[in-house]
């Protein structure tokens, strides 16, 4: 009797993230990552772990503690808040590295947002420890208050696990971020009026170099507090997940099931599905918007650099090159400029690239267009020219 469905669905996502990762590694030729790899539908190779018909119903899986690990051997870090999806997740890593030849460590982040959450965290990582992950970190935060309470804290957690990869040379970070979770972040993006990449939810594999890796973006919440459950791990629920102060909130618990009601079942498979689309045609228009670039580059003295891309850059934009080019092309193609002048992603809004957009399309005279980050914008002999306010002004 193998172990339950749920248990089963959570392992093989966490192994195939990680046969993934050993394969990327073996391919960049990684010390210790040369061996073959069995393909992630092939059974397990055997576990100094207990064998799941060997334990009692409803009885949790001893991971034991991994074998000591070859030199050079890569490290896996979950991320762990101690709710039922990252939970579910460190188990599963637990489980699943040790046979791989991968050392599986933990991190939880301490927001201090709440009364008594370094105590939470502590507990947290005693589970980690109870799981068999080693090494285990409790990194605190200082949230602050740049673009709202949420997306502060998600600065604040992203730079924590930054900080402990970097510290320990993990290879990867796993995240548990579900099917529900990214059908949240396509209707956010929706209700934003953001485009297709934001529409693109949460890449499987993000981060510099990949380092964040998301194995559940194809399971369901109830999935991964199902396997919990079977397992008898202890999960805590965040209360902040149900505060209506907080937009992803309201979402979850009104939004969404409004939306079910209305259309019936399968509005999160749906919305999911929307997401690899989308983010399928955003990485088309983006390698088309990379030729682009290059080719209405302009040279220093106005003239084109032959579409090298190896002109300066205070050369600008031809205009006239910039005006042929499909709207979802042209706008990729000054967004990017813009970002690459000084202006701050975060804060380049839609309003702003289309107001770039107008000084190509519907040119009447306009002044320099300001934006984020202290960059002007503005239309002289034929070409756009981008850059520092300073800078533009030092040329008149």
């Amino acid at each position: 009797m193998g172990p339950h469905p749920a248990v089963a669905a959570i392992r093989l996502a966490v192994r195939r993230t990680l046969h993934d990762l050993l394969a990327e590694l073996a391919g960049a030729g990684t010390p210790g990552t040369s061996s073959p790899l069995a393909s992630p539908s092939a059974p397990s190779a055997p576990s100094s772990s207990a064998s799941p018909a060997a334990l009692p119903a409803g009885r949790p899986e001893p991971s034991g503690r991994p074998a000591p690990s070859a030199p050079g051997a890569p490290l896996v870090l979950a991320a762990c808040s101690g709710g039922a999806d990252s939970v579910a997740l460190a188990s599963a890593l637990a489980f699943e590295a040790p046979k791989l030849g991968i050392r599986a460590g933990g991190v939880t982040v301490d927001h201090r947002l709440q009364q008594g959450s370094g105590k939470r965290a502590e507990e947290v990582a005693a589970r980690l420890r109870e799981l068999g992950l080693d090494p285990v970190e409790t990194v605190a935060v200082d949230v602050g208050r740049s673009g709202g309470p949420e997306a502060a804290a998600r600065d604040a957690r992203y730079a924590a696990l930054d900080s402990v990869a970097d510290r320990y040379g993990a290879r990867a970070v796993l995240l548990g971020h579900t099917r529900d979770d990214q059908a949240e972040t396509v209707l956010l993006g929706l209700a934003r009026g953001s485009g297709i990449r934001s529409l693109s939810g949460m890449a499987a594999v993000s981060g510099r170099d990949g380092r964040y890796r998301r194995p559940f973006l194809r399971l369901d919440r109830q999935t991964a507090r199902t396997a919990c459950l079977a397992q008898s791990l202890p999960v805590w629920d965040d209360p902040h997940n149900s505060d209506p102060s907080y937009t992803r909130s309201r979402l979850r618990h009104e939004g969404l099931p409004a939306l079910e009601k209305s259309l019936g079942k399968g509005v999160i498979e749906a919305l999911a599905r929307t997401a690899q689309l989308s983010r399928d045609d955003a990485d088309a228009l983006d390698v088309w918007a990379d030729d682009a670039e290059r080719s209405v580059r302009s040279a220093p003295d106005g003239g084109t650099d032959g579409g090298h891309g190896e002109g300066d850059p205070a050369g600008g934009l031809d205009v006239a090159k910039l005006a042929v080019l499909p709207p979802a092309i042209r706008r990729r193609v000054l967004r990017r400029a813009a970002i690459a002048a000084g202006s701050p992603a975060g804060s380049l809004f839609a309003r702003h690239v289309e107001e770039m957009d107008r000084l190509v399309t519907d040119w009447h005279g306009q002044g320099a267009l300001n934006l984020p980050g202290r960059v002007e914008v503005r239309r002289r002999c034929g070409n756009l020219v981008i850059g520092r306010c300073d800078e533009t002004a030092a040329e008149h």
